[in-house]
């Protein structure tokens, strides 16, 4: 047995080394400020692990955490590689309406970079832009329905309508974590009968294309 303070040693060089590998890994972050919209701020953070931070206030200081796919994630910093990595900038000379001002910022190590724009005509610099819309959008509608089952389960069933809406619409990314929530509606006879039916489909759905994108993963592995 290795003495306490060896231990000890391997403990915290280990925790240590875990951090500076954490800090290694590639980290993308997206703020938008729009006075006037509901979020008026938002914040997202994804590394290219796929794991994210979403808070909708610049003081919150519980983000909510979610775990994007793989394939995700890859498409996400594909995006940035076609933008150079943020090296040049992104707002259209073209006089439009104002839409909020949006930031992209990357960290990769000690390297920076930040971009700033209201409108952008760059095909990669707005299909990011809509990633980070779409997670925004998941995220909110995580929180809605969460708080709807915890403290209004008569407004449970509106809140999974809308859910289902944005998934119909491909909208959606990371949406296992949606899936602990709805079991619990659908074994809870608290919650209106259609409210539980309605779980019922949306995670089926969201565990057969888990299941169908890990399957064709492995085919895709297989075929190389």
């Amino acid at each position: 047995m290795k003495p306490s303070w060896i231990t000890g040693c391997l403990v915290l060089a280990g925790t240590f080394g875990a951090a500076l590998w954490a800090t290694s890994v590639p980290r993308l972050t997206y703020t938008k400020v729009f006075p006037g919209s509901m979020p008026a701020w938002v914040g997202i953070t994804v590394d290219k692990t796929g794991m994210g931070e979403y808070k909708d206030s610049p003081e919150d200081d519980n983000p909510l955490k979610f775990q994007l796919r793989a394939a995700e994630a890859e498409e996400i910093f594909g995006l940035v590689v076609r933008l150079d990595n943020f090296k040049r900038p992104l707002e259209s000379p073209l006089k439009v309406a104002f839409m909020g001002t949006k930031t992209f910022r990357l960290e990769n190590g000690a390297e920076t970079a930040e971009v700033k724009f209201n409108f952008s005509e760059d095909p990669a610099a707005r299909e990011l832009a809509d990633w980070f819309e779409r997670i925004a959008e998941s995220e909110q509608h995580f929180i809605n329905l969460e708080r709807s089952a915890k403290y209004d389960k008569l407004g449970v069933l509106k809140a999974l309508l809308l859910l289902e809406s944005s998934m119909d619409r491909k909208r959606l990314v990371a949406t296992a974590q949606y899936l602990p929530i709805l079991d619990r509606i659908v074994k809870n006879e608290s919650y209106m009968h259609s409210a539980r039916v309605r779980a019922a489909g949306i995670a089926e759905a969201i565990r057969a294309g888990s299941e169908a994108t890990r399957t064709g993963s492995e085919a895709t592995r297989t075929d190389k």
